[in-house]
């Protein structure tokens, strides 16, 4: 049973001025170091005192890590364990490491619980490699990575937009152009096949919360390579999927719907959406667009898939969004990507629905996703 609409949040109002002050000397008292030794010896206080204390060490610790989780990927530790555990000579010998720093990736791996120290002296897969193996495009997010650490060494130069070019917005090469219909092929193929097997991982979750089978013609903006536009058509035998990227993206979409064998149903179109879109689809879709664009040039977009729809036609806009409940280091995680990207912002589900009244639409709700880490999704309806 998929989960049903989710009543979107009322903006919050500014606490009292008698609140503040509690806050503020609440902070006092937590910075004090006298505090912070007796709550580490009160019986009462202790859990919370020695979680926080893991949970400030895992922010210092967390960018050793994710350089832990990608030397495991880089060396496929994974998939050499995926037939069962192994002993560290062993996976010394196969990873062509040296036994002391073959066992130091394999105990920092456990430490993680990517892996699973055995009492027998073997290791074997942890839950979450397991996971891993089953999911290439946090592999590929990962190897990405390096070029996003290479843009955040000076994080306050970056936030002061004193970093000069970075790496991202090079790599996304419509991010660093006034015309982005203009981008060539060569600039467009990595970050693709980058977009290509991620949507793949959220294209079931959008779908399984708003199923297209009640639709007759997807326009899909921004599409990429058409990861998400295949599992539609997939869904959906009877719907006829048009595909509207930059043209270089849009050419590389039609050869995997030909591969897909899915030519018969597809249409791919080359152009930008300043110049507007494809009219008359009954829904369209927005699939971690919105959020590479920042407030005017989100807004024009949304006016154009307004413009673009059948009246009564569905927009769906399907990306991570700020401030989701369990979730909220998202909003951390998309914020300094897309400032080092230079373009977007992420935005609360209640920004985007104002963004969406203000384009035009009707009514907007929020049908749930199973994974609203990943993905969360907001159906409009044009009047």
């Amino acid at each position: 049973m998929r989960p049903g609409p989710r009543v979107l949040p009322v903006p919050p109002v500014a606490p009292p001025a008698w609140r503040d002050r509690l806050l503020a000397w609440r902070h006092r008292l937590i910075a004090s170091p006298r505090f912070q030794r007796c709550a580490a010896a009160f019986p009462l206080t202790r859990p919370v005192a020695q979680a926080n204390a893991r949970a400030l060490f895992d922010l210092c610790a967390g960018f050793v890590y994710a350089q832990v989780l990608a030397a495991c990927l880089r060396v496929d530790l994974f998939r050499l364990l995926a037939d069962g555990p192994m002993t560290a000579d062993d996976l010394s010998r196969r990873l062509d490491l040296a036994p002391d720093r073959t066992l130091c990736l394999l105990r920092a791996a456990a430490s993680l619980g990517l892996l699973t120290a055995l009492k027998d002296g073997r290791f074997a897969l942890g839950d979450l490699g397991a996971a891993l193996i089953g999911n290439p495009s946090v592999a590929a997010m990962v190897a990405h990575h390096a070029m996003l650490y290479d843009d955040l060494r000076d994080p306050v130069a970056l936030l002061r937009g004193q970093a000069g070019p970075t790496q991202l917005s090079t790599y996304w090469a419509y991010a660093a152009t006034d015309d982005p219909a203009q981008v060539e092929e060569a600039a467009v193929a990595p970050y693709g096949a980058l977009m290509g097997a991620s949507q793949a991982l959220v294209a079931g979750d959008v779908l399984d919360a708003y199923p297209l089978t009640r639709h007759a013609h997807l326009l899909e903006i921004g599409g990429g390579e058409g990861a998400f536009a295949i599992e539609a058509a997939r869904r959906a035998p009877d719907l006829r999927v048009t595909l509207f990227d930059l043209p270089p993206v849009a050419d590389r979409a039609a050869r995997r719907f030909a591969e897909a064998g899915l030519t018969g149903r597809t249409t791919t179109l080359g152009g930008s959406f300043h110049h507007g879109l494809p009219q008359g689809a009954d829904v369209a879709s927005l699939v971690r667009v919105v959020h590479d664009h920042d407030d005017e040039p989100a807004l024009a977009l949304l006016k154009a898939a307004r413009a673009a729809l059948r009246p009564g036609g569905t927009l769906l806009v399907a990306e991570p969004m700020a401030g989701t409940p369990g979730a909220e280091p998202v909003g951390a995680y998309f914020g300094f990507y897309l400032l080092a990207m230079g373009s977007g912002r992420p935005r609360t589900a209640a920004e985007l629905a104002g963004l969406l009244r203000e384009a035009g639409f009707a009514r907007v709700r929020e049908p749930r996703t199973r994974r609203p880490m990943l993905v969360r999704l907001l159906a409009a309806t044009a009047p």
